[in-house]
């Protein structure tokens, strides 16, 4: 369903206003976008010079997780959460693992929905499982910012806690607003190279940084993951960087270093080699990290 955004402004210019333009100010593309189009992650769209979500209320999958799944090792460990997600993406990862959905696209600007999922029914649903969290994940929860909102403001509300799983390519404003309601995240730091993010990810690496960063001081629990790519981002030295990244920022932060295997647009090579895996692990161990973890390996 439409749903007016959050975070976005009109754009100046005598050309911009003829368009009816918006910024979008909700994640680090900014896009500009005219009336009736929609931006990069294709679910934020100007009407008439309004910007609105059309995936309000819209999930594409909501089920109950291990919380260990997103992955968060050290908040609420043990504990189910409520995962929830719409389709969209504000990246286009060439080896996505859930691009089946975030990489689908709306019909005509917008799909119909079978049945509508209010905020409240989520919280509900939440309780009813018996999850201390709802997990906005799958996906990326920044393109269903305002639904996400609204269920975590809500969630927060009845006592329980919210997670974000995230590419972390938001801004400071939409970071800001969800941060009295967010308790735990756990970011996606895909590399340490500007051109990976630009190659790959079709995104940059700096607002990712500022994310984990900035999160941190917020008091958010941050916990992040790097997917290691066979000639991609697993050289010692990219690895040691990444290591010493995170604990130039905290030494408490968790790193979950894990496992590629080849899927969507990168089917060109075999999954990480156990040995790579385990260097990251002894880098970030060396830079003082306090808990660093192999993931994906069966």
């Amino acid at each position: 369903m439409l749903h007016e955004a959050m975070c976005w402004k009109p754009v100046n210019g005598a050309a911009a206003k003829r368009e009816q333009a918006v910024e979008c100010t909700l994640c680090a593309h900014r896009c500009v976008i005219g009336s009736g189009r929609a931006g990069i992650c294709a679910v934020r769209q100007n009407v008439d010079g309004k910007l609105f979500s059309t995936v309000y209320g819209d999930p594409i999958a909501m089920q109950v997780d291990p919380i260990e799944k997103k992955p968060l090792y050290h908040f609420l460990p043990g504990t189910l959460t409520y995962s929830i997600a719409t389709i969209g993406c504000n990246f286009r990862c060439s080896f996505c693992q859930n691009w089946q959905i975030s990489q689908r696209r709306p019909a005509s600007g917008q799909e119909p929905s079978a049945h509508t999922v209010m905020p409240e029914e989520i919280v509900r649903r939440a309780l009813d499982h018996r999850c201390p969290s709802i997990s906005y994940t799958y996906t990326e929860p920044t393109i269903f910012f305002e639904y996400a909102f609204d269920t975590a403001r809500t969630a927060a509300a009845r006592g329980l806690k919210n997670i974000f799983v995230t590419n972390g390519f938001m801004t400071e404003e939409a970071l800001e607003a969800i941060s009295p309601y967010l308790d735990a995240a756990n970011v996606d730091l895909k590399s340490f190279r500007d051109d990976f993010y630009r190659r790959q990810c079709k995104g940059r690496l700096e607002p990712v940084l500022n994310t984990i960063r900035r999160m941190k001081s917020l008091g958010v629990w941050v916990e992040v993951t790097t997917l290691v790519v066979p000639g991609e981002n697993d050289t010692e030295a990219e690895l040691d960087e990444l290591a010493r990244f995170i604990a130039s920022v905290s030494r408490e932060i968790p790193w979950h270093v894990t496992r590629f295997h080849p899927d969507y647009h990168m089917m060109d090579r075999g999954a990480t080699p156990r040995d790579t895996l385990e260097l990251a692990r002894n880098l970030g161990e060396a830079a003082g990290l306090a808990a660093v973890h192999i993931g994906n390996v069966f």
